[in-house]
């Protein structure tokens, strides 16, 4: 069937067309007709189809009206010839789309706006650009892949919804700091002479209780650099080996007294009586 192609409403964002109704339901046309209703549009101009459901059958006789973003993808305009016929679909199971622009990441939840939208949707056709309309602003999204053929139909399907990044998208750039190298200053032992700004214990200054100040003054000593410890790498490490590294403290030296064998009870003891007797 040929039909002659409008525009419909502006407000009228879905995928279904309004056809005549005495060439559909004559009783030739009954005997190809499949349901549910999906058909297939061609342009044969351009070489360009798509596919869609039905709204309601009161155009008039050869008409009939397609949503402007439709008429777009079949690079229609006004007044032009569609080919049109009825076809049989398979059940979609997945689908991925590419939204045309950063924006639609702007939508909290876009994937539950999308199904929502697809709900006055009968079919998907992969290559089409479908828009939505999502708090008064109009989102296009191109059909990158349907499963399991090129054009599924979504009626009372269980379908997984995927996207692709945003057309005109890119990745925010990560900066990362380098580390900073060691001054020549920092990395040269002579000057470590100059690290008395550190903090030493018990080198403040005190106040006496009689209020003077003789002999109170605090008397710094400045760092040597061979007090200052450096860590020494360990050059005998081997990968998945974990090693504890401890202080080894010298043992304390033994006096000639702890030398001698220790005997129990060899000590002197003393009496709390003098000598010489009980006094009278």
């Amino acid at each position: 069937m040929i039909y002659i192609c409008h525009f419909s409403k502006p407000e009228f964002y879905t995928q279904q067309m309004t056809s005549s109704y005495p060439s559909l339901f004559s009783p030739k046309g009954r005997l190809n007709i499949t349901y549910p209703m999906l058909f297939k549009l061609t342009n044969k101009n351009s070489d360009r189809m798509t596919h869609c459901g039905v709204l309601e059958f009161v155009a008039d006789e050869g008409i009939c009206y397609l949503p402007h973003w439709m008429m777009q993808n079949l690079l229609l305009e006004e007044g032009g010839l569609v080919q049109v016929e009825s076809v049989n679909l398979m059940v979609a199971t997945y689908s991925k789309f590419q939204p045309q622009s950063p924006d639609f990441l702007d939508i909290t939840n876009p994937k539950a706006v999308l199904e929502n939208a697809l709900r006055n949707f009968a079919c998907l056709t992969t290559g089409d650009v479908v828009a939505i309309n999502y708090n008064e602003k109009i989102y296009e999204l191109r059909v990158m892949e349907t499963k399991p053929d090129k054009a599924v139909s979504i009626i009372e399907c269980d379908m997984n919804v995927d996207f692709d990044a945003p057309l005109g998208y890119k990745e925010p750039e990560r900066c990362y700091k380098a580390p900073e190298e060691p001054t020549e200053e920092e990395g040269d032992p002579s000057t470590w002479t100059d690290m008395d700004m550190r903090f030493r214990a018990f080198t403040g200054s005190g106040n006496r209780l009689d209020g003077k100040k003789k002999g109170i003054e605090p008397s710094p000593i400045p760092i040597d650099p061979s007090d200052i410890k450096r860590g020494i790498p360990n050059y005998e490490y081997k990968v998945g080996r974990i090693t504890f590294i401890r202080n080894s403290r010298p043992l304390p030296r033994k006096t000639e007294d702890e030398d001698s064998e220790f005997i129990a009870f060899s000590g002197e003891g003393k009496s709390l009586r003098k000598k010489g007797g009980r006094k009278p």
